[in-house]
């Protein structure tokens, strides 16, 4: 606001200036002010008032609009600048991928045989494992049932053995070995000393 101030200042001082100047002109040409005509006075008058008005228009109304607008190109172009730059890095992403891609497919593909291959081992490891423990179990299993049935062939020995034993002494004792054997134990008791 000073600044307008001082240019309308300024300007007012050019104004009387050239209005005085204008009557220096005319008294020079041999007439007086009052003797020019008016309408000399009012298209100087005129004049300094459009020069105002247009060094006020281009001085202070279209310098900041004109800086306004350079400004919002400028950023528009920036903007621009970075969406293409952003666009053509992407670009350039794609086509690296692209270029890589038939690699990373043969790559994943090595890697997928190998993982297979690795799994199908381990699988037959785990199944030769299982085999094992399977072999080991039935191995027990038929010892454990191997020593039951000895055990029990053992008992069957045996009580065939005392049956047949039994059967052999219920036919050889009469009642004279019966005696004799009772007797027999009688004298050994009554020869130990109590």
């Amino acid at each position: 606001m000073k600044r307008f101030r001082g240019f309308a200042y300024g300007m007012g001082v050019a104004a009387a200036g050239l209005l005085l100047a204008v009557g220096a002109m005319a008294a020079e040409e041999g007439g007086s002010p009052a003797e020019q005509p008016v309408g000399m006075y009012f298209k100087w008058f005129h004049f300094v008032i459009l020069a105002v008005l247009t060094y006020w228009v281009f001085g202070r109304v279209l310098p900041p609009f004109f800086r306004r607008k350079a400004d919002q190109i400028g950023s528009a172009i920036e903007r621009a600048s970075a969406v293409k730059a952003d666009a053509e890095q992407r670009l350039k992403e794609a086509a690296d991928k692209m270029a890589n891609l038939e690699r990373e497919v043969a790559a994943f593909r090595e890697q997928a045989q190998r993982d297979a291959m690795a799994e199908l081992e381990r699988l037959r490891s785990a199944t030769q494992l299982e085999v094992e423990k399977i072999r080991i179990a039935a191995k027990a299993e038929i010892e454990a049932a191997e020593r039951t049935a000895r055990v029990e062939l053992k008992e069957l020995a045996a009580k065939l053995a005392v049956d047949g034993a039994e059967s052999l002494v219920a036919k050889q004792m009469t009642p004279g070995v019966q005696e004799a054997m009772i007797s027999s134990f009688v004298q050994s008791l009554q020869g130990r000393p109590n």
